[in-house]
């Protein structure tokens, strides 16, 4: 049974102040003018699945303004793992709390249940701009294989956010550190293993595939000096950076200062020194190999977010995308400022119009 979101309803989130989508399994076409509220529609989708969302916003940004009232989306999830009814609220600004089937969840449950990938064009800087928006990225599709990858991101980030308070307050007692040294050691090689493992399922999925995408070679380097590959050999490096670390007031070592590289394979190029278009190819290649990996491993392609994909892509490029889409049977949800950029598809999608009147976003279907 494919994946796929077939009943949303959003009340009081972003510029929606209710909405109700039904869709099928197919792939879900939505086009308006900017700012009428399609990225926000497909945003609210990208919360069914662990994590902040395509935004990483907070919950109180995401609430309508300006009564900002809270929020809630609700959806009927059907897949491999059966049907379920999924609702996310949140009260006055509070954290979102998620329900599967009437009955708290926890993000680790809901990634167990659905797959989420998504291309945004804040991506599309993804090879040019620092370490710390790429490693994001990898640990978004890393987090697609793995739901419990965020658990461990987030053990590791509080270990080092005390271990970090110690060194800023220059405590030299080895006692304080050991324990928060173990932590960190322990999450941060489930962290890297993780990585590791995911580029390896993407690189196997772009060798399988044939694709008019280019492929990338990709690699999970060091910003500086070599990454330590177990518990036992992270640990080790915590301890004997210290005082290195005390200078700076933060830790230098460990999958924090990971970075991943990328080369367009039949070139021998990096991505870096790509052209623009080169880039866009390049990332949409990375998410149509995790669909595919995904596929195998979960028995279903995952849900696929694309905003505003068509836009730098001409007809020959746009077609092969809708294409493998269609092929892999995942449910894309894309958006564009008209419907002339996904013609290609025809009635293999289902179409829909946001429009803004009087600062209220109206999702109207267009089939």
């Amino acid at each position: 049974m494919p994946l796929a979101l077939t009943q949303l309803t959003l009340s009081h989130f972003r510029s929606h102040r209710m909405a109700r989508v039904a869709v099928d399994p197919r792939p879900v076409v939505i086009f308006g003018p900017n700012g009428a509220g399609k990225t926000n529609l497909i945003e609210a989708v990208s919360l069914f699945s662990p994590g902040r969302g395509m935004r990483r916003a907070s919950a109180a940004e995401m609430a309508r303004r300006p009564e900002s009232l809270g929020w809630k989306i609700s959806g009927q999830l059907t897949g491999p793992e059966g049907q379920h009814e999924i609702t996310f609220t949140s009260e006055n600004g509070g954290a979102r709390q998620v329900t599967i089937n009437d009955k708290s969840a926890s993000q680790i449950a809901l990634g167990r249940i659905a797959r989420t990938v998504w291309l945004i064009p804040a991506m599309d800087r993804l090879w040019i701009e620092g370490a710390e928006g790429r490693r994001r990225f990898l640990d978004r599709l890393t987090l697609s294989f793995y739901p419990d990858h965020a658990q461990a991101s987030l053990d590791y980030e509080k270990a080092m956010r005390e271990r970090n308070r110690l060194l800023k307050e220059e405590v030299r007692d080895p006692h304080w550190y050991i324990a928060l040294e173990s932590q960190m050691a322990r999450a941060g090689a489930l962290l890297t293993s993780n990585r590791q493992e995911a580029l390896a399922r993407l690189q196997a999925a772009q060798a399988e595939a044939e694709t008019a995408f280019p492929a990338a070679d990709l690699e999970l380097v060091q910003s500086e000096g070599s990454l330590p590959q177990t518990e036992a050999d992270l640990r080790d490096a915590l301890a004997e950076s210290r005082f290195r670390d005390m200078s700076a007031g933060r830790a230098l070592v460990g999958p924090h200062r990971s970075d991943l590289y990328g080369v367009f394979a039949a070139k021998g190029v990096p991505a870096s020194e790509c052209s623009t278009g080169e880039q866009k190819a390049l990332l949409i290649s990375l998410i149509l190999s995790n669909a595919r990996a995904l596929a195998q491993d979960f028995g279903a392609a995952p849900i696929l977010l694309l905003d505003e994909v068509a836009a730098h892509l001409d007809a020959a490029r746009r077609a092969a995308l809708y294409d493998e889409i269609c092929g892999l049977g995942a449910q894309a949800w894309m958006t564009g400022t008209g419907p002339e950029l996904f013609a290609e598809l025809g009635d293999r999608a289902q179409h829909f119009e946001v429009t803004d009147e009087r600062g209220e976003s109206l999702v109207r279907r267009r089939d």
